[in-house]
This record gives C-alpha cells, sequence and structure tokens, in this order.
C-alpha cells in the first residue's frame, strides 16, 4: 500500500504561502481571518493589514455590500461559485493598501468551507488578477466596433446601436433622432489633392463631431465620406439647431485646412422614429432621402424629414 505523503504544520503553511494567488479565509459577517498566497508581486498587493478587519471598515459601502452577497451566496450554495470583479483605489478606505494606484480586475472562486471559522460559517476566496485579459478585451472590442480611420463607431455597432435604440422607442415611446451627413465635394478633394488628402477631411470631419457634440450622441462614420449621429431622447424638433451647429462648425474646420477643405461642406437628411416605422431601417431610408433633397437643393445644408 502506498504511503500518504504528510506534511507538518509549517509545511503546510509554508505550501499556502507559496500560492501565485491571494486566498482570504472570509466569515459570514465578512471578516478576514486568514490570507495565504499572493506571492507574484507583479499583480498583487501586500494584504496583510487586512487580517482581523472587516469588509465593511474597509471598503467603500457599495463594494463591501457586494462582497457580502458574493459570500452569502456561496454559503447558500455550498459549490464553487466564480465572480469577475474590480477594485479601484476609491473601493479601499479606512487602510493604507501599497499597489493599488488604478483599475484592476480580478476573478474570485469561491468555495464554502466545510468547519467553522471562529465560530462562523466562512468561504475561501481566492482571487486571480486578470487585468491583463481585460485590458485585451477592451482593446478587441475597440478594433471591433470602431472605424480605423475617423475614430468614431464603424457601421456594425451604429447598426447594432440603431436596432437596440428602435426596441427602446417600440416599447417605450422613447424620442430618437438620428442625423445622416456627407461631404459635398468629397470626390473632387481625393481627384485634385489625393487620397491622403480625403483622410484628412475625413478626420477633421471626425474630430469636429467629438468637440461639438453632446455626451449623450453616438456619431459613427458610415462607410466613405458618409456619418450618422444617433441622438437618443431627442426629437426632430429638439435635433435641428444640434444639427445646423454641427453643419457650421464642420464647413469652419474645412475651411481652415486651406486648399484641400476649399469648398468642402456637408449635407445632411435629419428624421427621428416614427409610429408608422416598422423596424429601424426605416428611419435611416427616410434619412437618407432627406440628404439627397439637401444635395439636389444645393449642398451645405440639414434637411428634416417627418
Amino acid at each position: 500500500m502506498r504511503k500518504e505523503t504528510l506534511f507538518s504544520s509549517n509545511q503546510l503553511a509554508s505550501l499556502l504561502n507559496a500560492l501565485p494567488d491571494p486566498a482570504f479565509i472570509l466569515t459570514r459577517s465578512g471578516r478576514y481571518r486568514a490570507i495565504h498566497g499572493g506571492v507574484d508581486t507583479r499583480f498583487y498587493h501586500d494584504s496583510s493589514p487586512l487580517i482581523g478587519k472587516t469588509i465593511h471598515e474597509v471598503m467603500a459601502p457599495d463594494r463591501a455590500a457586494w462582497f457580502q452577497r458574493e459570500i452569502e451566496t456561496a454559503l447558500r450554495g455550498r459549490a464553487m461559485h466564480i465572480v469577475e470583479y474590480s477594485l479601484t483605489p476609491g473601493d479601499i478606505q479606512g487602510l493604507a493598501i501599497n499597489g493599488l494606484s488604478c483599475r484592476l480586475w480580478f476573478e474570485g472562486r469561491i468555495q464554502a468551507l466545510d468547519f467553522a471559522v471562529d465560530g462562523e460559517d466562512a468561504v475561501l476566496w481566492v482571487a486571480s488578477n486578470i487585468t491583463a485579459r481585460k485590458e485585451l478585451e477592451v482593446q478587441l472590442r475597440r478594433l471591433s466596433e470602431v472605424d480605423a480611420l475617423s475614430g468614431l463607431l464603424n457601421r456594425r455597432k451604429l447598426m447594432h446601436l440603431l436596432a437596440e435604440h428602435f426596441d427602446t422607442f417600440e416599447r417605450y415611446a422613447t424620442p430618437m433622432a438620428m442625423l445622416i451627413f456627407d461631404i459635398d465635394h468629397f470626390k473632387r478633394v481625393n481627384d485634385a489633392h489625393g487620397h491622403l488628402a480625403g483622410d484628412i477631411v475625413i478626420k477633421t470631419t471626425a474630430d469636429v463631431c467629438r468637440r461639438e457634440l453632446r455626451n449623450t450622441d453616438a456619431p459613427a462614420r458610415l462607410g466613405g465620406d458618409e456619418f450618422v449621429v444617433l441622438m437618443p431622447h431627442t426629437s426632430g424638433e429638439q435635433a435641428a439647431p444640434i444639427a445646423e451647429r454641427l453643419r457650421q462648425r464642420i464647413a469652419e474646420s474645412l475651411h481652415a485646412l486651406g486648399a484641400v477643405g476649399e469648398g468642402a461642406t456637408i449635407s445632411g437628411g435629419l428624421a427621428e422614429f416614427g409610429a408608422a416605422d416598422a423596424s429601424c431601417e426605416d428611419v435611416l431610408q427616410r434619412g437618407d432621402d432627406a440628404l439627397y433633397r439637401a444635395k439636389r437643393s444645393g449642398r451645405n445644408r440639414i434637411v428634416s424629414i417627418d
């Protein structure tokens, strides 16, 4: 019979403390009773000052309440409970912990213990730093949602948002206006000055959108020299002066480019969701119709359509 390897208490303590990820023993009341591991100083700060304190003493109230709920969930389920969460310097209060200087992301694996700690039910909470993975996810999401040239939302993300807002409109009649516009004489810019000059015109137009629009608005590059601006919680009447100001500011910025932007302005069509719309494509089509009316009417103008 194979003999089991036995470890002394000191050896077991050494094994636990050699864990790369920190393992917290937390009681039902949220008290830190022990902390093991976390030796990888690239990803973890020294958490030893937490021992003996409760999460309510060292965390902002909303974060402490969240941790308390997750402990209760693990104790009820008795099975492994896995969560993802972030911590910022503002989440830690009343305790000086070196190393937490920015937002960090963790995966928590929480397991109820089958014995009491200081007379309370308790859990083992292993925290793995996943900040690098989260940052990569953000980068990949940005690449999939943002137009590389303009830095605005791309067509894929635009259509997703448009569909979401249409669903909200159908349920709650929440107004939303949409401006679709393109750059007048853009082909002439490319023909006379080259495609790099055209890129400058696109980027300048995008910069004005970011600068002049509200935080709640969503500007996107539909393709080529065509742009769309979604204006949530905004009627067509409310959107009209916003669209007109944008037209004027873009014309001024393109004119400031000198010969490259000479004669470059924008023409746009403004539409809003209506009761007769069967889908978000209906309002997009109406905006497109209004855009071509603006073109036929002499360019450098915004035309509204019901």
